[in-house]
């Protein structure tokens, strides 16, 4: 039996992907709908995954904006499984990883009974290192009392666990501070060297991979492997010609990351312990002392280096490094601090008879003095470098300006085919912002509507009697607009914030009076939050930026979402700075061309939030009277769904009034 046909004698192959099977496939009178109760035809669907078939059969890029409701999981992976081929699915989040390859696979499978062969992989550092965990566990170590107890849960589930994912433990919080030291991530990792090669988790997994046809990863190690692939470390995942990037949007910010540079004082300090842990291992007591002396003296050099970049004199958190603007500080301080990195990786080669590990140890310090060198040199006109402080630490970073041309050479022209999909790809009903941001072309396209019916089942809602944004009243008026609006929906609602200065200036006007249950992002972590708003007739969400996508609450539990204004990108910020440099620089208009399109699409997220199924209502209010007065208005108008249109609070009241 050949690998194009199934052993139920349904055709498989890249010969067998006609678009009319597959339409007949998601039809009224296909499998799917004679296998599973409740499933719905619809057009779109059958639309995309038609177009789907013809890229997987004929080569080439397909951008795919299906609107929510589309059902465009399916669309991809019955096309993708029915192709005989590897395909590689790359997705926004985990979570949504986890939820395609242990919901919508065995769905497939169980209506088309075609067998095939499918993995799940993620990032090295959700997986369990058993040799880290075994020296770990003759000495454990924790920085927060509290996670000791989160250990004996831990040490339970490494009995029984065949995968090494830690999202298998119950009960374990997602930040888990001694994770980093047991988990396989590849700094350390000594690879065939390893006495546990055999039985690595990782080990297993990339086996695992290399047999699959379908392989699900996240949009992070899909870049991480373009990266490795860059280098002499090898590949992550397997090599494949076909690939499916779902929550496409994302894509832009992804590459930057991982196209990036980084230092911080955290990756210092990592890599500070790390080494203290190599030399407390060895016999040679005199040259462990010495060697831990200069650990300590790198520690003093690092916290002397990010000091000196630490912002102050009114400096935002984030702020931009340019060329030659090293200040005398800032230049002794880098040399103090490459000097007694220098006298590390010198300790480290000159250890007899070196580990893989040593030698992985030396080789991580060299890259960190090369990085440290190209971030604050702030020389490459294609990249941008910048400061950030964070709650614990400070960051030097560079990222390029443009992730274009790195997209189009490192991944694009290296597949056979590759589809981008996604419910916001499209501004002004054309892709082609995220084409010139990704370097797609832009030949093959598919709009396709929501099946929902926005204009019956939502409100869109646009005050104009509200302030602008920058004036100093904005932030009291917008609380005053939303207790009304509150009141009219009993609570059940997003508020969604472009920043957290507002999310907390309109907590402190909204909290003492609400007489809702109120949830705001940081008290706890998202899944908690999340988890409680569901729960909790009439609650209230406050949130910012990661509550804009990737939440899904149905029902009449969410039936409000509120953003405050719309989210452009911050000018002062240090990449958004150089972006927008660089289109003027073209001759373009930063605003039009790369501000008014960003923002849409964000903003086309975050109302996305609230109709998610055919019985969902309610209503959707942007608190930001430019929507209306400004010209460039008309654009989000455009791009987002043929909801109803408001500028009446009364009627927003008499919505609410027709769910009662």
């Amino acid at each position: 039996m050949t690998r194009s046909q199934s052993l139920s004698g349904v055709e498989r192959g890249l010969d067998a992907l006609d678009a009319e099977r597959v339409k007949e496939i998601l039809g009224p009178s296909g499998p799917f709908a004679l296998s599973l109760p409740g499933f719905e035809h619809r057009e779109a669907q059958q639309e995309m995954a038609a177009a789907v078939a013809g890229v997987l059969r004929e080569g080439g890029e397909l951008m795919v904006e299906a609107g929510t409701g589309t059902g465009k999981t399916l669309a991809y992976l019955i096309p993708a499984i029915l192709s005989g081929q590897r395909v590689v699915i790359s997705t926004g989040t985990k979570n949504l990883q986890e939820q395609l390859f242990y919901k919508d696979i065995p769905l497939v499978r169980k209506a088309l009974n075609v067998p095939f062969t499918a993995c799940l992989m993620k990032g090295r550092g959700n997986y369990l290192c058993l040799a880290r965990f075994a020296q770990f566990q003759l000495q454990p170590g924790f920085r927060f009392f509290e996670e000791a107890s989160h250990f004996e849960t831990l040490q339970r589930w490494s009995q029984m666990t065949k995968t090494g994912d830690r999202s298998e433990i119950p009960g374990v919080p997602e930040k888990l501070d001694f994770w980093k030291g047991i988990s396989a991530r590849s700094e350390n990792c000594t690879g065939k060297e390893c006495p546990d090669f055999d039985r690595c988790y990782v080990t297993k997994l990339r086996q695992r991979a290399a047999e699959s046809e379908i392989i699900v990863v996240n949009h992070h190690l899909l870049f991480a492997d373009l990266v490795v692939r860059q280098g002499s470390y090898g590949e992550v995942i397997p090599d494949y010609d076909h690939l499916v990037l779902d929550e496409a949007h994302q894509i832009e910010d992804v590459a930057t990351a991982n196209f990036g540079l980084t230092v911080s004082s955290a990756t210092v300090e990592e890599l500070a312990g790390d080494t203290e842990k190599a030399w407390n291992g060895r016999r040679e007591r005199s040259r462990t002392s010495r060697a831990l002396s200069e650990l300590k003296r790198l520690r003093g050099a690092s916290q002397e280096l990010f000091q000196s970049y630490r912002p102050r004199d009114g400096k935002e958190d984030r702020y931009r490094l340019r060329p030659k603007s090293v200040t005398l500080e800032q230049e002794h301080a880098i040399d103090r601090f490459r000097r007694q990195l220098a006298r590390i990786r010198e300790g480290l080669e000159g250890i007899p008879e070196p580990d893989e590990s040593t030698v992985a140890l030396s080789r991580r310090a060299g890259e960190l003095d090369i990085d440290l060198q190209v971030i604050v040199g702030a020389a490459d006109p294609e990249a941008v470098s910048w400061c950030e402080k964070r709650e614990r630490s400070v960051a030097l970073r560079s990222s390029p300006i443009r992730v274009a041309p790195m997209v189009r050479s490192m991944l694009l022209d290296r597949k056979r085919s590759v589809v981008l999909t996604s419910a916001t790809l499209a501004v002004d009903e054309s892709f082609d912002y995220v084409s010139s941001r990704l370097g797609v072309e832009t030949g093959r396209g598919r709009l396709l509507p929501s099946p929902f019916d926005y204009r019956s089942q939502a409100l869109f809602y646009v005050p104009r009697h509200l302030p602008p944004p920058k004036d100093p009243g904005f932030t009291k008026s917008a609380a005053d607009e939303i207790r009304l609006l509150l009141d009219a929906s009993r609570g059940r609602a997003f508020l969604l914030f472009t920043s957290f200065a507002n999310l907390h200036a309109v907590r402190e006007e909204l909290e003492p009076d609400l007489p809702f249950p109120l949830f705001v992002q940081g008290d706890a972590s998202r899944g908690e939050i999340l988890d409680s708003f569901r729960e909790t007739p009439g609650a209230v969400l406050l949130a910012t930026s990661s509550f804009w996508e990737g939440v899904d609450v149905m029902g009449e539990q969410l039936s409000l979402v509120v953003i405050d204004k719309l989210p452009f990108a911050v000018p002062s910020d240090p990449l958004v700075s150089a972006r927008m440099d660089f289109v003027t620089g073209t001759g373009g208009n930063a605003f039009a061309e790369y501000q008014v399109p960003m923002a849409v699409l964000t903003l086309k997220q975050g109302l996305g939030r609230l109709i998610r199924s055919k019985s969902d209502r309610g209503v959707v209010a942007v608190l930001d009277s430019r929507l209306s007065t400004m010209a460039y208005g008309k654009r989000f108008f455009s791009s987002l769904p043929p909801y109803r249109l408001t500028h009446d609070r009364d009627e927003v009241e008499r919505f609410f009034g027709l769910t009662t």
